[in-house]
Order: structure tokens, then sequence, then C-alpha cells
């Protein structure tokens, strides 16, 4: 398979994940990405979850639907939201909060090493294809 195929395909399933991801933050999953929220955010949890929830919608959009060159760069975006969101993820294992199935200080502190994952996948689904 040529790599602008599984690039193509990497894309769709990111911008697939992020959209699904995005309606869960919106409605079904809305407690559970409460428990990832740190108490230092200036804003209340709930609307921290919504508003993340646009954004994930927004970026899972963008990657279906980027054209050519602008590609390149809602994947550097994309990478980037990935960063911003690492913080919660690290207060969801210091705070020992439950979410998704994560009960355990282990399952929380696995799941750490995820994130560096979604951020290549993001970069490497959107590169310029040589």
């Amino acid at each position: 398979m040529e790599k602008s195929c599984l690039q193509k395909i990497a894309r769709y399933g990111l911008g697939a994940f992020l959209m699904v991801a995005g309606i869960g933050h919106l409605t079904f999953a809305r407690k559970e990405f409460q428990a990832q929220v740190p108490d230092w955010v200036p804003i209340s949890k709930d609307d921290t979850v919504l508003y993340s929830g646009f954004a994930e919608i927004a970026l899972g959009s963008a990657l279906l639907l980027a054209k050519g060159k602008q590609r390149a760069t809602v994947g550097k975006i994309a990478a980037l939201f990935f960063v911003a969101v690492f913080p919660g993820n690290i207060a969801q294992y210091k705070e020992h909060r439950d979410g998704f199935g994560l009960d355990s200080d282990g399952k929380r502190l696995a799941r750490l090493f995820f994130q560096p994952i979604l951020v290549l996948w993001a970069l490497k689904s959107t590169s310029k294809r040589k």
C-alpha cells in the first residue's frame, strides 16, 4: 500500500476519532471527561469539557476536509491540541480520578504514554507526501 493511501487512512481515522470524542464531550461521556480537568483550570469543569469537545469536533472535521497544503497545518494544530490537553491526563493520574475505566494508578500511568502516539499520529498522517 502506498504511503499516501496509508496517510489518508490514518488521517481519516484520527479525524473520526476526534469527532466521536468531541461528541462524547458534549453528550454521553461528559462526566467521564470532567475527571480529566485539573482543579487549576480557571473555568468550570463542565465548561472546559464543552469547549474542548467543540474543539475536537472542529479539529476532526478539519482533518477530514483539509485539502493539500492545509493538511500539514491542521496536523500541527491537532498535535498542539494533544500537547495542550496532556496536563489533564497528568492531573487525572496525580489526583487519582477514575474515568473511562482508568480506575487504578497503574492504568492512569500507562495512559500517559499514549499521548505522544497521538501527537505523532497527527503529524505523520498530515505531513507532506514525498
